[in-house]
Order: structure tokens, then C-alpha cells, then sequence
């Protein structure tokens, strides 16, 4: 990360440096003597939580800029679906029947990339969440293309490494859910997702429910495997019962191949307006 001093004042580099050269004493061991900044045991204490979420809002945003990075698309996906040649390994027939899906996750990602790059390559820059499955494909696909890509890890109870596609100075990794989850959304200017578990419709429902009420402007929202997400949510019985209205379902679209998803990015209706506030929200 680059430094932007324009300052005279002391670099805290130096500080950090010379406090190693200092006399080992009582007083010197003593955490209260440690600086407040490179003190992991005060960092981590209860009472700086808000300092840890703004810098986790800080650094990938920090970096992004500086990497020239101005608009972004997201593909949520499952991190158990393999890639088409290892599909016989799939702990499910289901599970290996949605391998098509990271192959179409893979090529739209290249389609996406090819087109970015056209264009200077700071534009629709591809976003997953950096581990295996549907975005190992996305990252995958960028990096076919030739170009970068973003990985927006997680540490979780069970190691996620990141997947050897994400460019190395765009992956990150985090330990709050929410601020991972403003970072997907920040720069995006198209919403795909594939088949997924908790993770994924957890991030489709947010992100549907922040346009859906004002909160974010209208993107390309595509759905990838309309056979799969009318199986597992019945869309029209929430219309019918009022819990949503009918033109809610007109925010996302169902495609099932790369070629479709690019030409229904093309012309989405009412992108980058928001909507009107929803009375009793």
C-alpha cells in the first residue's frame, strides 16, 4: 500500500522500528508501554470493534482505489460445485449436475473480462468471495481473460483459503460478514447468481432487499439456473400473498448461459435508478 505523507511529522514505521531497539526493562515489557496501533491484544479488545470495522471498511476500499478499480460484477455462488471434469467427485448427483453452472460462471466471467479490458480494464472488474466452487470459476474465467480480479475472503470456523485465481494485491479477507458484504456492493454494477446454500441467498436477499427498498440503485440482477431457484423458492406465493408486491419480481431476471446473462446486462430496464421508499420500511 502506498504511502501519500505529505506531512513532516515522524513515520509510525520508525517508531515501530525503533521501539525494538529500546532497554529491556519492567517498564518497557509492560503492555500499557506498548504503542496503541501495534498492540494486537488492544486492538482486539471489545471496546475497539468500531475502530476494526472502519478499518476493515478502510483497507480494501483504500486499495481498490489505488488499484485504479471503479465499478465491479459480483457473482455469488455455492463453494461445493465443482468444476465440470471433477464432477464425479460431487458428494451429490444434484451437486454434479450444477457443475454446468461453473463452466457458464467461468465463460462469463472471461466474456466480462475480454470487454473490461477493452476498455482499460478499471471498469466491471469481476468480484467473488474469493474461495472455491462458483468463484474459483469467476476468478478463474478473469484470469483466462487476462485480467484482475477481486476475492473477498472470510475467515471462517473451517479454513477458506483463496483460490489460486484471485489477483494477489485484490484479495482480502475479513472478519466481519457485513463489511464483506458492503464491499460486494459498493462498486457493482451487475448482480449474478448462481446455485448456492446459506451463503449465497443470504447475499441474494440483502442485496435484493437494498434495491427493493431505495437503498441501492437497480443493476443487472440476474438469476443463473431458473429450474434450480423456482425449486427451492416459490417466488410467485410471496406476490400472491402480499408479502411482496408483483413488480418486485421484475428487480432480477432468470438466464441460464453466459451469452444470455451479457445481453440481458445490455438492456436492463431502470439501471442505476433507485427506487421510491416502500411505506413500513
Amino acid at each position: 500500500m502506498k504511502d501519500d505523507r505529505t506531512h513532516p511529522l515522524r513515520d509510525s514505521h520508525q517508531d515501530i522500528e525503533e521501539v525494538k531497539r529500546i532497554p529491556d526493562t519492567p517498564q518497557t515489557r509492560a503492555p500499557s508501554y506498548a504503542l496503541a496501533f501495534a498492540d494486537d491484544d488492544f486492538m482486539c479488545r471489545e471496546e475497539l470493534r468500531p475502530v476494526r470495522l472502519q478499518l476493515e471498511l478502510l483497507k480494501p476500499d483504500m486499495l481498490m482505489k489505488e488499484a485504479g478499480v471503479k465499478s465491479t460484477i459480483v457473482l455469488f455462488g455455492g463453494a461445493r460445485i465443482p468444476e465440470p471434469a471433477k464432477k464425479d467427485s460431487a458428494r451429490t448427483q444434484t451437486l454434479a449436475d450444477l457443475s454446468q453452472y461453473y463452466e457458464e460462471a467461468r465463460r462469463f466471467a472471461q466474456m466480462i473480462t475480454a470487454q473490461s479490458l477493452a476498455t482499460g480494464g478499471t471498469e466491471n472488474v469481476i468480484v467473488t468471495g474469493g474461495g472455491p466452487g462458483v468463484m474459483e470459476a469467476g476468478n478463474r474465467g478473469a484470469a483466462e481473460a487476462g485480467g484482475r480480479s477481486i476475492g473477498l475472503n472470510i475467515v471462517l470456523p473451517h479454513e477458506q483459503a483463496p483460490n489460486a485465481y484471485v489477483t494477489p494485491e485484490l484479495c482480502f479477507n475479513f472478519h466481519y460478514f457485513a463489511i464483506r458484504k458492503m464491499h460486494f456492493l459498493m462498486r457493482a454494477s451487475a448482480v449474478c447468481i448462481f446455485p448456492g446454500g446459506f451463503g449465497t441467498l443470504d447475499e441474494m436477499f440483502e442485496a435484493l432487499t437494498l434495491i427493493q427498498t431505495g437503498r441501492m440503485e437497480q443493476v443487472p440482477f440476474l438469476l443463473f439456473g431458473r429450474a434450480f431457484w423456482e425449486k427451492i423458492i416459490n417466488w410467485d406465493a410471496l406476490a400472491e400473498a402480499g408479502t411482496i408486491s408483483a413488480d418486485d419480481l421484475r428487480l432480477f431476471r432468470f438466464v441460464e448461459t453466459a451469452e444470455e446473462a451479457m445481453g440481458a446486462m445490455e438492456d436492463w430496464e431502470g439501471k442505476g435508478v433507485k427506487r421510491g421508499a416502500i411505506p413500513g420500511r
